[in-house]
């Protein structure tokens, strides 16, 4: 016969293995509520280990002065693409100032930097082929004159003592001749730049002048200037020109866009630049090319485009940053920039209430700054209560240490 005490132990044995397995049945069954409900196989453990409560801060009406709540709302935000690059000239505008004949270099008028305009003097060549078209002239005037006295002479006796009609025929076809001869031998002078002025004064002296003036044929600065020391054989189409004008009212920005940005990018998209020269000014222009080549070596495209640059501010090879506005601006979700914070660990916050009174941080993913704007990308609702201004106030407080 078993002792009373005995009985009593194993009884409250049995009852710890039924109530263990009653738990054990509990949890098993709420487990696989859990999982078919949410689907996921952590879940259980999940209510096992709740996640920490969220950051919060409760404020008095005091503190409520320090701080603006607004409803999350949106802002128009453009699609834009960056990317670096450098200024130039505009090489449609620019012009190497080639002679039309070949010779030697006499005089350079002009130094580099200068701005000319259209028909200045550039520099001055001794032609050969200038001398010969000059001594034709001469030549050529001479016979124009001596024909002329003749038949003035012909016709004179004709008018007193009669001459014969075949003479005075010859004679006036001769000076036609030469009149036609001298006029073509006026016009080849004048291809090389002479002017009737001085094709006159080569006639009246009977002397050749050698210098062939070269002038600019547009308006606008000289930039670049080659080997124009006198005695320089020049060429026409033979680099390098001794001059280069170019009109610096417009300048060039090339930029280099990545491969993956390419198809992004074609003519006519605004362009805003920024140079370290002048850090507060924003250069606007548009892509006006699209260049077909990627560099093997970046993987990038080059685009260029225009900008006005009348104050000829922009130099050639300044550095530029490119903003490239590919797509017409978006609509998204965005806070005032006075209601986002950076956290010592890197991450962006805000803060949102329900009841203005108890705050609670949430953790953001940022996008673009525009118009006093930020782009909220994920943790912001639409509608929400933010603060907009005096975030880093409730984060201060939410930071500071607890008083005693």
């Amino acid at each position: 016969m078993q002792k009373p005490h005995q009985f009593g132990r194993k009884a409250t044995i049995a009852l710890i293995v039924v109530l263990g397995f009653i738990c054990a049945v509990v949890f098993i069954r709420r487990s696989s509520r859990e999982l078919a409900t949410t689907g996921n196989p952590n879940a259980a453990a999940a209510c096992s280990n709740p996640p920490p409560s969220e950051a919060t801060v409760e404020m008095t009406a005091s503190q409520l002065t320090s701080i603006k709540i607004e409803p999350v709302g949106t802002h128009l935000f453009p699609v834009e693409k960056e990317a670096v690059g450098t200024i130039d000239f505009d090489g449609d505008l620019s012009v190497q100032v080639f002679p039309t004949v070949q010779g030697k270099l006499l005089r350079a008028l002009v130094e580099l930097g200068d701005q000319v305009t259209k028909g200045q003097p550039l520099y001055t060549i001794e032609s050969t082929d200038l001398i010969q078209a000059e001594s034709t002239l001469i030549g050529a005037a001479a016979s124009f004159e001596l024909t002329s006295k003749q038949l003035a002479r012909v016709k004179t006796l004709g008018e007193t003592n009669g001459i014969a009609q075949k003479e005075l025929e010859q004679t006036t076809s001769e000076q036609q001749t030469a009149d036609g001869s001298l006029k073509a031998a006026r016009d080849a002078v004048r291809m090389f730049g002479k002017t009737d002025a001085e094709i006159d004064q080569i006639i009246a002296t009977r002397k050749v002048d050698p210098a062939l003036v070269v002038a600019s044929p547009i308006s606008g600065q000289v930039t670049a200037k080659n080997n124009t020391a006198p005695g320089v054989l020049v060429q026409p189409g033979i680099a390098p020109a001794p001059y280069t004008v170019s009109d610096i009212s417009v300048k060039w920005m090339l930029a280099n866009v990545t491969e993956s940005d390419s198809p992004l990018v074609r003519s006519g998209q605004p362009v805003q630049v920024k140079v370290l020269a002048y850090p507060d000014r924003l250069f606007e222009g548009k892509i006006s090319k699209t260049y077909v080549p990627v560099d093997p070596a970046t993987h990038r495209v080059t685009i260029r485009s225009e900008i006005k640059d009348d104050k000829n501010e922009l130099r050639p090879g300044m550095l530029a940053n490119f903003v490239i506005v590919v797509k017409e601006p978006v609509e998204a979700t965005a806070i005032a920039a006075n209601g986002v914070v950076r956290e010592s660990d890197g991450t962006m916050t805000v803060w949102v209430t329900t009841d203005r009174k108890k705050f609670v941080q949430k953790v953001v993913k940022t996008g673009q700054r525009r118009d006093g704007q930020v782009q909220i990308f994920d943790g912001l609702q639409r509608g929400e209560l933010a603060v907009t201004e005096g975030a880093i106030f409730l984060s201060n407080m939410l930071n500071a240490p607890p008083t005693d």
